[in-house]
């Protein structure tokens, strides 16, 4: 489990229960975590990738707005890097999963069979009973393909 979860996980409960009897829990439970990582990563400065990703996202999601919510990830690309902001097509797609956005595509969605909506003027021939006492009797025929 990663690091981030756990700390999210103390803070959640360390006022009820405390920081070092969660960590021995855990560590009883089979997940490594000691209360010395633990104020080592609520100390720790952000990540100089969490800090890039967060302006970048604020950049990605303002492109998107501004676009009506109709640009995907290879036009907020191309828009960020006329932009000036150098930025991978790979971590903008991630941000922009990240944060739930997506662009609209003009591809239309599958054809499916639309059922008419008037009577079944085919009467019913055989009522339902599709057993024969003989050969050529009854031909009953599957135009399900057509």
């Amino acid at each position: 489990m990663p690091t981030r979860v756990l700390v999210e996980y103390i803070d959640e409960h360390r006022d009820r229960f405390g920081v070092e009897p969660i960590c021995t829990a855990l560590t009883a439970a089979g997940t490594q975590i000691a209360p010395s990582t633990y104020y080592a990563a609520k100390t720790r400065a952000p990540s100089a990738r969490s800090v890039s990703d967060a302006a970048t996202t604020t950049l990605i999601e303002k492109i998107h707005a501004e676009n009506y919510g109709v640009y995907g990830i290879r036009k907020v690309h191309a828009e960020l890097r006329r932009q000036g902001h150098a930025v991978a097509r790979c971590t903008t797609h991630r941000l922009m999963r990240s944060v739930g956005l997506q662009g609209v595509s003009r591809a239309k969605g599958p054809r499916t069979t639309i059922p008419g909506s008037g009577p079944d003027t085919r009467p019913d021939l055989v009522q339902r009973a599709f057993t024969a006492t003989a050969p050529d009797q009854l031909w009953v025929a599957d135009i399900t393909y057509c």
